[in-house]
């Protein structure tokens, strides 16, 4: 079987870094979290590799990531974040971590105060850059007007891949009780997104959408959504641990529910769900642990 990754996977210190989201809260995560914390686990569940992806917009938080990633060869790939908007000192930050294991670049848009921060001319600029490096853009398009977005920018860069996280946020507490408008809309525009074929998505961050007392069955609903549009080989697996334990769920509470839902596909499409679309994606390396 081929390697499993986790795509989605953070670390954070609020003694070393400023999280603007980390307020009263969300108490429960608000310390720091390493990779150590979910070693265990991540043996049991048989986790080969993990991407870190970035918690903040800022430097500092990267850094973190990297440090983590050197102390430990799970770690086959690191989302930072660099200035998109300032794209000559954007690309003097990637220069200065050639030697590190970055694969994308990601930027915490959904704390944008301008819905449309996507679309300036200035990050069109930045984008290019992180097309000409061969990395990723991810992006928590966690909003109807940001998810939109995704396939304009899309068609503007076809040379860049974008990877919307969390599946752009199905709302699948309100389709638990019962409310179907939200879903309709989030379903057709991801449909439009999913049309353009440098977009890929990660099944994180499903567990927190459908709310406490979450079950496999609640998860399944998106995961047919995305496996339609996408199909396996655009599609990752991610925890989205620590911010999964918002909701009291263990990481394996989270791998095992995320698991069940992809567990009916063909052994070669499951396997892509499972590590071969981010080990293509993110252009990790294939060496075993």
């Amino acid at each position: 079987m081929p390697d499993v990754v986790d795509a989605h996977l953070h670390v954070w210190n609020p003694d070393a870094v400023h999280y603007p989201w980390m307020t009263p809260d969300v108490g429960p995560v608000a310390r720091e979290f390493r990779l150590g914390d979910v070693t265990e686990e991540l043996d049991a569940e048989r986790v080969d590799k993990v991407v870190l992806v970035q918690s903040a917009d800022n430097k500092a938080d990267s850094e973190l990531m990297l440090f983590q990633a050197l102390c430990s060869p799970r770690v086959a790939g690191v989302v930072t974040w660099v200035p998109l908007l300032q794209p000559e000192d954007a690309a003097a930050q990637l220069d200065a971590w050639r030697r590190e294991p970055v694969v994308g670049v990601g930027h915490r848009v959904h704390e944008e105060p301008d819905p449309d921060w996507l679309l300036r001319p200035a990050v069109d600029d930045g984008l290019a850059l992180l097309a000409e490096r061969h990395l990723t853009f991810d992006l928590t398009a966690h909003t109807p007007t940001l998810l939109a977005h995704v396939a304009t920018l899309a068609e503007r860069h076809p040379k860049l891949t974008f990877v919307v996280d969390h599946l752009g946020a199905p709302p699948l507490a309100a389709l638990r009780a019962g409310e179907r408008d939200g879903w309709t809309r989030w379903s057709a525009i991801l449909g439009a997104v999913a049309q353009m074929p440098n977009v890929v998505a990660k099944l994180s961050g499903l567990a927190t959408a459908a709310g406490p007392g979450w079950t496999s069955e609640h998860l399944q609903p998106a995961v047919d959504r995305a496996l339609e549009l996408f199909g396996p080989d655009r599609l990752m697996l991610g925890s989205d641990w620590p911010y999964a334990l918002l909701s009291g769920d263990s990481y394996s509470q989270v791998w095992h529910g995320l698991r069940r839902t992809v567990d009916q596909l063909p052994e070669r499409d499951r396997d892509l769900v499972l590590g071969g679309t981010a080990n293509r994606v993110y252009r990790l390396p294939l060496d075993d642990l």
